[in-house]
């Protein structure tokens, strides 16, 4: 008994002893292409999940197992991540030199991606703003990152302190709002829940142009917006706090003195994340304040309304070798005020709050089911709320009281449930298939909804991806859909090619036929107040497309000290039944939604990226044809007017950094062209004239400083709108939808100056 009891202590110390032989060390330094050491950096031997930082001397040390072929990946922010082959049976060390990451011109993405690739890979033309350049633009919202790209302009609601967005041509409604790959829900047509994002959570922006209907469905007729959030850092800890302040006009208050909204934009972010080899958690909250503009308006009255916004999210995960899974919630309180002038004869004023609750939650997982097959899952629920409230003050006594008005007091509810569900199966290396469903619950109900109405939509899809060669990617994709409200096309088809002509070229074409069924806000919503007479149209008609895309890159050689990326696309959308807003038939004092016989958009646009050392910028150019709609009307028809309107953009976007003093300036610069269209009035003897309308031509520019003060610690300063835009010329005398007026068009609240800190902390391990 005692012999075989020291034959299994000499087995498990013989073990001990060889696992401990086995265990071999790598060590080495990391420094930066100037020579600098680089502390903080991430050194992750990939298929062992073992990981280190380097010290303040940028070494690092790894104990490892011995292994015959492993990838280990070094990486920082700011600069190129390296991943190294290694076949290793004793200690070794590796030094490694980093390269700044402004040369990235092929960010990893993910949306309509089977798996994350890069842009150059993937078969959509996809456009991504990436975190440095967020950074730089020191925006408080993502409006104030987007108004800076080719296709995209905005429309500003003044009654209700709402922004929309269009985007190549497109209104907001046929714009598909993700966070995380699940959709944003607002109340109104308008996309006012990108102005509803905490913009201190977001990694990067992946814009996805043209119609996304067999991978996202409904409301993808003109493209995808796919918000993607950070994520924790494998094996740290970080801790992250911003404050940032800045002018509106001239108008500034650090320090609320008495009035009843405090001028100025006040900025305030704190946010933490945590992972481990298992575990991760993140959690963030921002407060933004902005008090309005005075501009035009006399009085308490204000041409930009003030809003108050609280914002936060709180992600849990879990990670295993053969899959993920996270919930992650986000929820936002906002208060837009509009405070009336006072009638001298009451001493009394009519103010007006409007306040927009939303609580998202979503449910993500991956998980591979062998090596060919993978799925991943999202379950979403959205609950959105937006009340109105209108009260009375006596400034005399400073009493308040509910005002009994229509429309005055009213509460509007919307929720939707989501359940998406996709497979992945690898037959080959040339050969892919996806196939998935999805179910979208949407419910609405209030003062302003008519019943309580709810459209249940599902579908199936199915896709796959085929490469010929290494050379030729082809995805087509089906998409069948049940509607509860209307019948859906039997099927919808796309098809997305991409070819690659040689080492420095690629060829992309696209065909996608895109379908909408009208929302419940444009069915059943009615607003009807001091500035708003809109109808809900349950009559509507689903929206059909047909679209066409192509694009050719070219990327410079890798070995080039100065890498060139320039994309040249042409574009052509014909859409049938669209909906937007005309007069309601009964009663001409109305707006109703409606759906219009065809509408069509064509354009081209060029961008070009180049980097050189410490210098990045991209300069690009648009020219984008929207259709003449009074050529639907058979009167019209004969009339010499041309079929399509055409506008004319510019952009450049310019970031320099100095090395030796940690700084970096930006430049960003976009020209927007006049807008036209033709209007029909009827005159005072019944004829009907047709004259030519403008919305004038603008530039804007924007000079930002962000300035490194220690490793944790960074300054940003600048001024936004150097040209002082405030309103565009307009020569229409009467709107074409529910929220527009004649006049100016307002744009901005003119020349403004920030300041702003950002502390990021690091764990070091």
């Amino acid at each position: 008994m005692k012999y075989r009891i020291g034959l299994i202590a000499l087995f498990f110390l013989g073990t001990g002893l060889q696992a401990i032989a086995q265990q071999i060390v790598l060590k080495g330094k990391i420094t930066a292409s100037d020579g600098k050491p680089v502390e903080g950096a991430s050194v992750i031997l990939l298929q062992q999940q073992k990981g280190t930082l380097s010290n303040q001397q940028g070494e690092y040390v790894l104990n490892v197992q011995k292994v015959h072929s492993a990838t280990l990946k070094v990486s920082f922010v700011g600069f190129k991540t390296i991943e190294k082959k290694l076949s290793f049976d004793k200690n070794l060390r590796l030094d490694f030199t980093l390269e700044a990451s402004t040369q990235a011109l092929n960010e990893v993405v993910v949306t309509g991606q089977y798996e994350p690739q890069s842009v150059k890979n993937s078969v959509f033309q996809v456009r991504v703003i990436d975190k440095a350049r967020i950074e730089q633009r020191a925006a408080t919202n993502l409006l104030g990152v987007l108004n800076n790209e080719l296709g995209f302009r905005f429309s500003n609601d003044m009654a209700l302190g709402t922004t929309d967005i269009q985007l190549m041509g497109m209104s907001g409604r046929n714009v598909k709002i993700l966070l995380d790959g699940v959709p944003m829900l607002d109340r109104g047509d308008t996309r006012e829940s990108l102005n509803q994002i905490d913009i201190n959570s977001i990694e990067r922006i992946e814009i996805v142009e043209g119609p996304m209907s067999v991978n996202y469905g409904t409301d993808a007729l003109a493209g995808v917006i796919n918000i993607i959030t950070k994520k924790p850092i494998y094996q740290q800890w970080s801790l992250f706090a911003k404050a940032q302040e800045e002018s509106v006009g001239n108008e500034y208050q650090l320090i609320k003195n008495g009035s009843e909204v405090r001028q100025g934009v006040h900025n305030q972010s704190i946010g933490a994340t945590w992972q481990n080899a298992l575990l991760n958690a993140s959690a963030g909250l921002s407060t933004n304040n902005f008090g309005g503009w005075q501009g035009n308006s006399t009085e308490r009255s204000k041409e930009w309304l003030p809003k108050e916004q609280l914002l936060g999210h709180i992600k849990l995960g879990l990670t295993k070798r053969n899959g993920s899974i996270y919930y992650r919630n986000d929820f936002l309180h906002e208060t837009i005020t509009s405070f009336g002038n006072v009638n001298v004869n009451t001493q009394q004023a009519r103010d007006q709050k409007f306040i927009t609750d939303r609580m998202m939650h979503q449910l993500q997982g991956e998980m591979r089911i062998s090596e060919r097959l993978t799925m991943n899952a999202l379950a979403s629920f959205t609950d959105y709320q937006r009340k109105t409230q209108t009260s009375i003050i006596d400034l005399n006594t400073g009493k308040r009281t509910l005002s009994l008005g229509q429309g005055e007091q009213d509460v509007a509810k919307f929720d939707n449930k989501m359940l998406r569900t996709t497979f992945q199966y690898r037959f080959s290396k040339n050969l892919s298939f996806q196939p998935g469903f999805e179910i979208n619950l949407d419910n609405a109900s209030g003062a302003r909804i008519a019943g309580s109405p709810k459209i249940n939509d599902y579908a199936l899809f199915v896709s796959s991806v085929i490469s010929l060669d290494s050379v030729v990617q082809i995805r087509p994709g089906l998409r069948f859909i049940q509607n509860s409200v209307y019948d859906a096309p039997p099927v919808i088809p796309s098809i997305n090619a991409k070819v690659k002509l040689d080492s420095n070229w690629d060829l992309r074409l696209a065909y996608a036929r895109g379908f909408r069924s009208p929302a419940l806000r444009e069915l059943y919503f009615n607003f009807f107040d001091a500035s708003h007479s809109i109808k809900g149209n349950p009559n509507l008609k689903a929206e059909e497309s047909d679209s066409f895309n192509a694009s050719i890159t070219y990327f410079s050689s890798k070995e080039n000290r100065l890498n060139v990326k320039s994309v040249l696309t042409g574009f052509y959308n014909d859409f049938r039944n669209l909906i937007s807003y005309g007069t309601d038939p009964s009663d001409p004092s109305v707006s109703q939604t409606i759906n219009i016989d065809r509408f069509k958009t064509v354009g081209t646009t060029l961008e070009n990226t180049a980097v050189w050392q410490n210098l990045r910028a991209t300069l690009g150019f648009s020219y984008i044809g929207r259709y003449n709609q009074l050529l639907s009307d058979e009167a019209y028809q004969n009339q010499a007017m041309p079929e399509f309107l055409w506008s004319p953009e510019v952009n450049a976007n310019i970031m320099y950094a100095l090395p030796k003093t940690k700084t970096t300036l930006g430049l960003f610069y976009k020209y927007t062209g006049k807008r036209t269209a033709y209007q029909a009035e009827t005159e005072s003897n019944g004829d009907v004239k047709v004259s030519l309308t403008e919305v004038a031509a603008y530039h804007w520019a924007d000079f930002t400083i962000t300035q490194k003060i220690t490793s944790a610690l960074q300054m940003s300063t600048g001024v936004k709108n150097l040209l002082n835009v405030t309103r565009l010329n307009n020569s229409g005398t009467s709107g074409t939808s529910g929220h527009s007026v004649s006049g100016p068009v307002p744009m901005s609240y003119g020349r403004s100056y920030f300041v702003g800190l950002t502390y990021n902390l690091i764990s070091k391990k």
